[in-house]
């Protein structure tokens, strides 16, 4: 039943993201819609109205008229090709091929000369001329705004200001009707700049969040990966080397024709069954390590080896007081170090203890015979991916861990966790964090 709600649970997490994502989807396609069909709404207003006057005025300010709407139209249309580049060199996902913006410019080139050679032949009147002004570098802009940062955006509007006005002055234009297209300069220049760079910071940061959230479900794979590799070691690191040791040691008897070779084999498949739950309950999420069944069952196994187990502390605070999450840390650190016990050196006896310390827990494991005892169990642990398991354990608790030999041939590994460290939760995959 329980894995049943959690792949209910999984699928509803993923219906909720895919949904997240196509609104995002949404909203971007909508913002981008928006920017794409604003310099057509002002192509018929802005730049066609002020025209309409001029038609009637001859074959030459008619043609005039024709082409700089013609010119136009391609400069929309072009603008709409490089707006979703745009937007994506903005966020920084793709980098915009600047040949693109190499047609553009000509066009904007040709709109001004279009535009000065109006203002100088045909009937504009200040209005018309301030609209045409403003439709102008509209199209052309709305791209731009989002490929260069904003300082550089305004120094080239101003700029291209001054050029516009130097040339409407060479041509004759009356000085009424300059300082109207000055002003319509700097109004679409801050207009472009105030619409579409807030519209697109919008957009990045929410596809930033968008891209937060697969990276979180990443590293909660990844998260799962190293819980998974680790439990299997700590819980079939001293299982199998139990195994081993027992069928040793039932192949020895049985050569000897003593009947307990029998008992020996019951014991190993004893053991294998309990490995193949512990680790179904591995790949579940379930496993914890008790601290009583631990010491137990560390005991048992050390006392088969023929090796003096002493457990001191078991029964009084440290042993029963501790909350469960500290429990289960002090627990995995019991198993492995057996583990370690069974396999380096030539060990006859091993002391547990368990001590309170102000408002930490101890647990001791020392054992004798570890003259040779590889030094990689010190407290740089730099080899085995045991200890530094059990170190990321027992960091996640506020514990720390200490293993290396201390002298006269013994070997000691100790684990201290504070009592009061909040319980680790170690969420399932996908489930939601």
């Amino acid at each position: 039943m329980r894995e049943l709600d959690e792949v209910i649970g999984r699928a509803r997490k993923w219906r909720r993201d895919w949904q997240e994502r196509t609104k995002l989807q949404r909203i971007d396609l909508y913002t981008q819609a928006t920017l794409w069909g604003l310099p057509w709404v002002f192509l018929i207003s802005w730049g066609l109205l002020p025209l309409l006057p001029v038609l009637d005025e001859g074959p030459v300010a008619a043609g005039l008229a024709v082409a700089f709407f013609a010119v136009n139209i391609a400069q929309c249309a072009l603008s709409n090709r490089n707006l979703g580049a745009a937007f994506a060199h903005h966020r920084g996902t793709a980098p915009f091929p600047r040949q693109r913006l190499r047609l553009p410019t000509v066009l904007l080139a040709a709109l001004t000369g279009l535009l000065v050679a109006l203002a100088t032949t045909g009937d504009l009147k200040e209005a018309g001329l301030a609209l045409l002004v403003l439709e102008v570098p509209l199209a052309f802009a709305i791209p731009y705004v989002l490929l260069v940062p904003v300082r550089t955006y305004l120094l080239h509007g101003a700029a291209f200001t001054v050029v516009l006005v130097a040339l409407l002055v060479a041509f004759g234009v009356p000085a009424g009707l300059l300082v109207g297209a000055a002003v319509s300069m700097t109004v679409v220049v801050l207009l472009v700049l105030g619409s579409v760079r807030p519209s697109a910071w919008s957009m990045s940061v929410m596809w930033q969040a968008e891209e937060a959230r697969d990276m979180q479900a990443r590293l909660a794979v990844a998260e799962e990966r190293l819980r998974f590799g680790r439990d299997m070691h700590d819980v079939l690191g001293r299982n199998l080397s139990v195994i081993a040791l027992k069928s040793e040691l039932a192949v020895e008897l049985a050569q000897r024709g003593n009947a307990t070779a029998v008992d020996q084999m019951v014991e190993v498949q004893r053991i294998a069954r309990a490995s193949q739950q512990e680790v179904r309950d591995v790949v579940r999420g379930y496993r914890e390590a008790d601290l009583p069944t631990e010491l137990l069952g560390a005991k048992g196994v050390l006392e088969a080896a023929g090796i003096t187990c002493t457990v001191l502390g078991a029964d009084g605070p440290a042993g029963v007081g501790a909350p469960a999450s500290v429990q289960a840390a002090l627990g995995w650190v019991v198993r492995e170090a057996a583990t370690n016990v069974l396999r380096h050196g030539d060990p006859t006896r091993c002391v547990i203890r368990l001590t309170t310390t102000g408002d930490a827990v101890t647990l001791e494991v020392e054992n004798d015979g570890a003259t040779d005892a590889p030094q990689t169990f010190g407290p740089a642990d730099t080899g085995g991916s045991g200890l530094t398991g059990l170190r990321q354990r027992l960091a996640a608790l506020g514990g720390t861990l200490e293993a290396g030999p201390v002298g006269d041939g013994l070997f000691r590994v100790t684990a201290t966790v504070p009592v009061t460290a909040p319980r680790p939760r170690r969420p399932l995959f996908g489930e939601e964090r």
